[in-house]
C-alpha cells in the first residue's frame, strides 16, 4: 500500500480516507492517552507532526509527550509546535482565510521532505470572547472541503 494511504490510527480507529477529525476530551489526561500514539505513530514511521496549542500550555504539553514516550529530540525537525500566536490568533485576532491558507502551507511544506504530516490542533481558544471567532463555523466546513483532497490527517 502506498506509504501516505496507510491507515493512521487515531484513538483505535484506523482512519483511511477521511482525515479530519474533531475530538472532545473530558480531561487532560485522556487527551494525551489518544493524542501519544497519534504521535508515536507517526514518528515512527518518518512523518512529520505538528501541534498548535495554547502557549501558556507549551512546556506542559511537550512534558506529556516525553513522559508518553516521545524522544525530546524528536521535538526537532520532525516535531514543530506552534501556539495559538503563531497560527489562529497572529495579529491578535482569528481570520479564517489567513488560517486556511496558513494549513495548507503547513501540510503542503511538509510533505517535500516528509511522507505524511500530522496535524494536531488544540482549539479552545474559541471557546474565549477573541476577534473573529465568529467566523468558526465556517472556517471549519472550509476547512473540510479542502482537506477533502489532502492525506494528511488533521485532528
Amino acid at each position: 500500500m502506498e506509504e501516505t494511504r496507510r491507515p493512521v490510527t487515531f484513538a483505535g480507529a484506523a482512519l483511511d480516507r477521511s482525515r479530519h477529525v474533531c475530538a472532545f476530551f473530558d480531561n487532560i489526561d485522556t487527551r494525551y492517552r489518544i493524542l501519544v500514539p497519534f504521535v508515536k505513530e507517526g514518528l515512527d514511521r518518518g512523518e512529520k507532526v505538528v501541534h498548535i496549542i495554547d502557549p501558556k500550555l507549551r512546556d506542559e504539553h511537550l512534558a506529556r509527550l516525553r513522559v508518553g514516550g516521545v524522544a525530546s529530540d524528536a521535538a526537532t525537525r520532525q516535531h514543530d509546535t506552534l501556539t495559538w500566536n503563531d497560527a489562529y490568533l497572529r495579529d491578535g485576532y482569528f481570520d479564517q482565510d489567513r488560517m486556511i491558507d496558513q494549513l495548507v502551507s503547513v501540510l503542503n511544506g511538509g510533505e517535500r521532505s516528509f511522507p505524511l504530516v500530522r496535524l494536531a490542533a488544540h482549539m479552545e481558544w474559541a471557546l474565549e470572547d477573541r476577534p473573529g471567532v465568529d467566523q468558526l463555523v465556517e472556517y471549519e466546513t472550509r476547512l473540510n472541503f479542502t482537506l477533502l483532497r489532502s492525506k494528511h490527517p488533521v485532528i
